[in-house]
């Protein structure tokens, strides 16, 4: 999986794309005049979680590759940062 197999949606505020992997982390990747990088056509990443039980999926900021939401990212950044979700226990 790659920032290119992302599917972007248009929204209020830009476009947005998540992906979950079979490890229940994903990634919600967003780009708009509000995100971290969107002005400068860069984007804004967050990690995600969704177990079976949960309806909806929650931001997740205890994982090793962050703690918060990170920003200013091309494409390619994206794609390495996904790997690594990819990749949590």
């Amino acid at each position: 999986m790659t920032f290119e197999d992302l599917q972007f949606e248009d929204t209020d505020m830009g476009i947005g794309a998540h992906h979950l992997f079979d490890n229940h982390y994903g990634v919600s990747v967003i780009q708009g005049r509000y995100s971290y990088g969107g002005r400068d056509g860069l984007y804004e990443l967050a990690v995600i979680r969704m177990t079976p039980d949960m309806k909806y999926s929650e931001l997740c900021y205890d994982t090793h590759i962050t703690n918060d939401v990170m920003g200013y990212l091309t494409p390619d950044e994206v794609t390495d940062i996904m790997k690594q979700v990819s990749e949590l226990k």
